[in-house]
């Protein structure tokens, strides 16, 4: 029969790798969460831009925290936009509602300043900049 610090030893491995498949599935979840926020800002057009406001450049970070909250950091085209209040209400409603979001913390910010090198290759060809 085994001892029982053995069956301790045991039983902590056990319970290692339980958590560290459940650490595991935590973060795959997080991950999906994270591809469907990209996917939704994909489909939210600048306004002023006919390109979606991820392709732009506009979304520096998206992060899904264990409380089930986005958090979105992103910046405007210029500080001075008319329709900045809009856009933000927009980013931060849609993303809310988000299968794994319980809410979203929209962080808006100027640093650094969004310029023509933050567009991807699509956004570059819809604009015909290329």
């Amino acid at each position: 029969m085994p001892s029982p610090s053995r069956l301790k030893r045991a039983a902590d491995a056990t319970l290692h790798i339980t958590f560290n498949r459940a650490a595991i599935m935590d973060i795959e979840k997080r991950l999906e969460t994270e591809k469907r926020i990209v996917e939704l800002l994909k489909t939210i057009k600048d306004p002023e831009i006919p390109v979606n406001i991820y392709d732009l450049g506009l979304i520096y970070d998206v992060e899904v925290a264990d409380d089930q909250t986005a958090k979105v950091t992103m910046t405007l085209t210029a500080p001075n936009c008319p329709m900045a209040d809009q856009l933000l209400e927009e980013v931060q409603t849609s993303v809310a509602g988000v299968e794994g979001v319980k809410s979203c913390d929209l962080k808006l910010t100027f640093d650094p300043p969004w310029d023509r090198s933050m567009l991807s290759d699509e956004a570059m060809l819809d604009l015909g900049l290329f």
